[in-house]
């Protein structure tokens, strides 16, 4: 009996060993529902992060866990799982994996509870904003709504432009920007309109556009919608540039566009597919060995995310607290792939504009703004 209660003992002590030596980093995404190709992506990028850092022994000596959950894109849930990363699962650090309503309501809760999270890709301006336990390494929606206008303006030429808005954070904060900065180039607005998330019979706006000849079309969406609008447009005859955002830099985009309609397409993202980085090339390549599908703006950008909160760790050590400040020290991460540059005073991230166009189905370099003066948060 006292032997096996010695060996009972020496197995909980062991235990207890092994989940000192574990760095827990919470994680949450739309893993389900019309947004879970994105939020797959996500968990996808975040989880070759790991596997990287613990091939390399982990930080510190140990390894990282990442523990996650899918918020199906509900606010309520996502408020839900950054109590439950936080009070349960004792997370050191969270990583939004999501969209923008879920995770500014998400952001509340973690600063609240002063426990850090990064936004991966997530555009709202409000969410930085909420406090500073809460970092943004994708591009802010201002930021990359203003790179735009200039992609629209200087690059393709467009003098007169219809504007199409999806009705949510990211599309209206997209092209609120896109509109101010457009205007301030030159250009005129010939139309704009909104339309409500999930829409997929864009006729009508289509219609009402073609019929102004505008020399571009800028429109926010995700990358279902983007996939119809294009699609549509080709239909009814309509051959001028469309303009989107990272929320088109999806395999899925150019999958559901039909009849190859997405080619000539041109966004504005953070993943460029041509990078001579080795790093990039390789997250490229080990990508899509794992997945068995082309890596995406999401899914790099989650990858980042982990790098970057792994770093953290290092440099301020196992508690929120302590990642709070490694984030703050941080100027440049090596190991990343999206052009991540470093935070500003408002914990946004600093980066280059990478502008893709597909051709022949596949996402591919067309234009890179590197102007601090358009690229700065």
């Amino acid at each position: 009996m006292k032997r096996f209660l010695v060996l009972v003992l020496l197995t909980l002590i062991a235990l207890c060993v092994i989940s000192e030596e574990t760095i827990k980093i919470g994680f949450f995404a739309p893993l389900t529902g019309f947004a879970a190709a994105d939020g797959t992506s996500a968990l996808h990028g975040a989880q070759l992060a790991i596997k990287l850092i613990n091939s390399r022994g982990g930080v510190n000596g140990k390894e990282l866990k990442l523990v996650y959950y899918d918020d199906a894109l509900k606010a309520d849930q996502a408020v839900s799982i950054a109590y439950k990363l936080v009070q349960k699962d004792k997370v050191v650090v969270a990583i939004s994996g999501s969209y923008s309503g879920t995770t500014r309501a998400a952001a509340g809760i973690f600063q609240q509870l002063k426990v850090p999270m990064i936004s991966a890709y997530a555009v709202h301006p409000q969410i930085t904003a909420t406090g500073d336990y809460i970092f943004r390494v994708g591009t802010l929606a201002t930021v990359q709504g203003r790179a735009g206008a200039h992609l629209a303006v200087e690059k393709i030429g467009a003098k007169r432009i219809a504007v199409l808005v999806m009705d949510n954070d990211f599309g209206v904060s997209l092209a609120k920007a896109f509109v101010e900065e457009a205007k301030k180039l030159g250009a005129e607005i010939v139309y704009e309109e909104k339309y409500p998330l999930g829409e997929k019979d864009f006729r009508a706006l289509l219609l009402a556009i073609k019929k102004l000849d505008p020399d571009a079309i800028y429109a926010t969406a995700y990358y279902s919608e983007a996939a119809h609008i294009v699609t549509q447009a080709k239909e009814l005859g309509i051959y001028v540039p469309i303009i989107g955002q990272e929320g088109y830099d999806s395999p899925k985009f150019i999958e559901l566009a039909k009849n190859h309609a997405a080619n000539g397409t041109v966004i504005t993202t953070d993943l460029d597919r041509d990078s001579e980085d080795e790093t990039v090339q390789w997250f490229i390549k080990t990508y899509k060995e794992t997945y068995g599908i082309d890596a995406d703006m999401v899914a790099a950008s989650a990858f980042d995310a982990v790098i970057i909160a792994a770093k953290a760790i290092e440099l301020g050590g196992e508690t929120p607290e302590g990642v709070k400040k490694g984030l703050s020290m941080i100027k440049e991460v090596e190991g990343t792939v999206t052009g991540f540059k470093g935070f500003t005073e408002k914990r946004e991230a600093m980066r280059e504009i990478t502008c893709q166009v597909v051709i022949g189905n596949r996402f591919h370099y067309f234009w890179k703004i590197t102007d601090p003066e358009i690229t700065t948060p």
